[in-house]
């Protein structure tokens, strides 16, 4: 070696498991290709595919299911004329803790427009979260493992969650930092600085932020394992080497033409957008719901799959951040969605175009 000459340090890759790594490979075509048939408006079954016919899994590309539909139109490009730049992360941040469609409508409604800062500053936000509560209503969704301690004193987690947006955007000018950060990584560092926000839930919402406008950053910059994903890494590699979980997920990010290739499965992306960290993170975790079924040999923290499969007869418009360039838009035939500012304005608050919009967004 010359003089002055850096040393190269060669990482040893991880050990795929033999019939599962390709299963991973394999149900991402079949999923997407289920995707596909259904959105060229052909009649079930989408899929020959008996664990896909029976059993719910989330689409390939995060950006398809309904709830981050619903985020990317709504919350991230919504029309509310009062929303301003900074009122923009707060609700994508709020709406992203809840992850729930209903809840957000009910919000809206109480308050008579989008929920902004000034509603957490003047405690309207609570208030209507308090009696969306106090109607039996639930406020949030199972989708994601929240950090659920006390940290700010109160019993309820709403609560909590309402005094940590008044910690961020009141006190911590978390809005500003957001637009002044320069990177994915370091938007995750920001959010997962803040209490409640564990790095899976900083990551999603890192992801949910840059879908908006405010941000443009790579997707491959940062990615997080959640634990759907570490169980579904544990089933896909005999071991990981010297990788963390991350740099397996980011590896296969660059290795998916390969194998699509490799293994003669077609794979068209989302309409030639290819498969970013974000989306082959979740793949882990389908791909542990789905080897329950396919493999259920492998040791497994869960026996079954809980939900069952039921389309959802309304069909959903697809929208994508238009600075992705995506050359189609891919939409299914059907209602438009109503924005809840809409709803709002035309005081749709129990009529059936409210309850359509409801339903348009359910996740199956």
């Amino acid at each position: 070696m010359k003089k002055g000459a850096q040393t190269v340090v060669h990482r040893r890759p991880p050990t795929p498991r033999y019939g599962v790594y390709e299963l991973y490979w394999s149900f991402a075509a079949r999923r997407h290709h289920a995707f596909e048939t259904r959105l060229g408006g052909e009649s079930q079954p989408w899929s020959d595919d008996r664990i896909l016919q029976t059993f719910k899994f989330c689409n390939v590309f995060r950006a398809l299911d309904r709830v981050s539909q619903f985020l990317i139109r709504e919350v991230a490009y919504g029309t509310d004329p009062n929303t301003t730049p900074l009122d923009r992360i707060f609700q994508i941040v709020a709406f992203r803790m809840f992850s729930n469609v209903r809840t957000w409508l009910e919000l809206t409604r109480l308050l008579g427009e989008t929920p902004r800062i000034e509603h957490l500053r003047s405690g309207a936000f609570l208030r209507g979260l308090d009696q969306i509560k106090e109607q039996g209503k639930g406020l949030y969704t199972g989708a994601f493992i929240l950090c659920a301690n006390k940290a700010f004193g109160f019993d309820e987690k709403h609560r909590n969650h309402d005094a940590l947006f008044r910690h961020m955007f009141l006190e911590r000018d978390c809005a500003e930092r957001v637009i002044d950060s320069h990177s994915l990584q370091a938007l995750v560092s920001l959010l997962q600085s803040y209490p409640l926000m564990g790095p899976f839930m900083a990551y999603q919402t890192a992801i949910d932020i840059n879908y908006s406008e405010l941000t443009n950053f790579g997707e491959n910059d940062c990615v997080q394992a959640g634990p759907g994903a570490l169980r579904g890494l544990k089933k896909a590699f005999v071991d990981l080497g010297d990788y963390s979980p991350a740099d397996a997920i980011l590896w296969m990010v660059e290795r998916q033409d390969e194998e699509f290739a490799r293994l003669g499965l077609t794979f068209n992306g989302l309409f030639g957008r290819p498969l970013h960290g974000i989306d082959c993170q979740g793949l882990f975790c389908e791909l542990d719901k789905y080897c329950r079924e396919a493999a259920p040999e492998l040791p497994s923290a869960r026996s079954r799959i809980k939900a069952r499969f039921k389309p959802s007869p309304i069909p959903i418009p697809l929208f994508f951040p238009p600075k992705w360039g995506l050359s189609a838009s891919g939409t299914l035939p059907g209602v438009k969605a109503l924005s809840p500012w809409t709803a709002t304005k035309l005081k749709l608050t129990n009529s059936a175009d409210m309850q359509q919009s409801l339903d348009l967004f359910e996740d199956e």
